[in-house]
């Protein structure tokens, strides 16, 4: 049986990632629009003869942005995804445990109680039956 405070973090873990992953960047798009809009269209004539609407410029403004954003996410996807992961992990305490326990079944220094704790939690992991 889950632990209601482990159900509430669950809960807080997937809230803080819709936040972040979804709400965050539609507030952020909708803000940049209405200040840029604001300051950079609205009151200059030049720019204003040209996108008089704002639904035009955040048109406009989507078309260019969504494919750039794009490109950048498979930069950052090819080039530098691999060094966030590599520092995350030389800094992830389960991660150590793992690399130690294999490092031990290899050498001959782990218990069989480890190796099947160990055995265990890749069960559950392998299963999405994680705490």
């Amino acid at each position: 049986m889950i632990h209601q405070k482990k159900i509430l973090r669950k809960l807080w873990f997937d809230g803080r990632n819709g936040t972040t992953n979804y709400f965050l960047l539609f507030l952020a798009m909708t803000n940049f629009i209405l200040i840029t809009y604001n300051f950079l269209i609205e009151d200059n004539i030049i720019f204003n003869n040209l996108l008089s609407n704002m639904w035009v410029y955040a048109i406009i403004f989507a078309t260019l942005y969504f494919p750039t954003s794009i490109l950048i996410g498979k930069w950052h996807t090819n080039t530098q995804l691999s060094v966030d992961t590599t520092m995350k992990m030389n800094r992830d305490p389960i991660y150590a445990k793992m690399i130690r326990t294999l490092l031990d079944v290899q050498t001959g220094k782990a218990s069989q109680e480890e190796i099947q704790e160990f055995r265990t939690e890749m069960e559950k992991i392998e299963k999405g039956n994680i705490d």
